[in-house]
């Protein structure tokens, strides 16, 4: 194997960054004349995953459709390791653009058994045939379902045709994996068996992944950053701790979890620390880097976001108990403050039941302005 690159520099060697596998740029697209995606500009590295996150319609879909070939852009420029794929004028064709697609609905061939559809890529590939099924059922074995390889969809419960669509995937030997809402139609435990299985095969094969998902504890948990999308535009993009403790706004911070609202005023800043009223009582509240709009030498008021797991019962703060939900490991309260409604987490079954009179306490927040 080579070396990377090195970059001389100011008396020292750095080594070069990597080229992005994937780079969007200033990309528009549209149906019939409606966009659906307007100005994005994004990079995916190697071996990295990015989560496109966002409700229905806000473009995740259509974004990965362009990537793959299957939409032209209206303007902007695709490129997938350094090549321009697709802009205004040209289009690569799907299959010369080493990308493997994961449908949300599979969209596995119906007269095809599960070896042939993996072995199909290899085939178009130039692969002989013998080392093409050979290669597939390692595929399958990987994935844990070659003991079905002589199955036609039609005998596939939804979880095994997504583990042949993501075998058929990894056999292009792609640069680029696009997965769209893979496990949407999947219950909890083989989604979350899937979730595993898909991380460890990207780690194994080296390819970069976009995956498209409107479950922000799924794109959390699997992406090494995640891209925000609301009405086809980039809302913030970012590593999964940033989304989650740094909302750009309220549009990203409710894109990204649970959140509370809450009327404060700011007092003054100490450190990552904030003393605020809340309430009319004051509190000294942990902020991660200060926040992006807090002035250290001002004060006034600011809109305070809280995450459920912020906050706990049993405080200084008071509070009337409106909802509690027993979710088994954890219970959810929604509690009326004098600041304003607060949802909050709490471990266990419930303590408190609606109508208590109750106090609680914040340990952080993170003023939106």
């Amino acid at each position: 194997m080579s070396a990377p690159p090195i970059v001389p520099g100011d008396g020292d060697l750095r080594l070069a960054p990597a080229a992005p596998v994937l780079e969007c740029r200033g990309l528009r697209l549209a149906y019939g004349g409606t966009p659906v995606v307007e100005g994005v500009d994004l990079s995916v590295a190697p071996g990295e995953t990015l989560a496109l996150l966002g409700p229905s319609g806000s473009g995740k879909t259509s974004l990965l459709y362009a990537v793959a070939g299957f939409l032209a852009p209206e303007a902007g420029e695709i490129r997938i390791r350094g090549r321009v794929v697709a802009d205004a004028r040209t289009s690569v064709p799907p299959e010369r653009r080493r990308v493997g697609v994961v449908f949300q609905h599979y969209a596995l061939w119906p007269h095809l058994s599960a070896l042939e559809t993996v072995a199909y890529p290899l085939r178009r590939g130039g692969v002989l045939a013998g080392d093409a099924r050979r290669r597939a059922a390692a595929l399958l074995e990987l994935m844990g379902v070659a003991h079905l390889a002589a199955r036609l969809p039609a005998a596939l419960s939804g979880g095994e045709q997504q583990r042949v669509g993501v075998a058929r995937a990894l056999a292009r030997g792609a640069d680029l994996l696009l997965l769209d809402e893979p496990t949407a139609h999947l219950d909890a435990p083989l989604r979350g068996a899937l979730l595993a299985e898909l991380a460890d095969q990207r780690r194994r094969v080296g390819a970069a992944a976009v995956y498209a998902t409107h479950d922000v504890t799924e794109a959390l948990a699997i992406a090494d950053r995640v891209a925000l999308l609301r009405g086809g535009h980039l809302v913030q993009v970012g590593t999964p701790r940033e989304i989650y403790e740094r909302p750009a706004d309220l549009d990203a911070a409710r894109l990204s979890g649970a959140a509370s609202l809450l009327d404060a005023e700011l007092v003054a800043v100490e450190g990552d620390l904030a003393r605020m009223r809340i309430g009319g009582r004051e509190v000294r509240v942990r902020l991660a880097d200060g926040g992006p709009s807090v002035n250290p030498r001002g004060s006034g008021a600011v809109r305070l976001l809280v995450r459920p797991d912020w906050v706990s019962l049993d405080g200084d703060l008071p509070a009337t108990v409106r909802d509690a939900w027993f979710r088994g490991a954890h219970t959810d309260y929604r509690l009326e403050t004098p600041a304003g409604t607060l949802e909050l987490r709490r471990a266990g079954p419930p303590v408190v039941a609606a109508g208590d009179a109750v106090t609680w306490r914040i340990e952080r927040g993170w003023p939106l302005g």
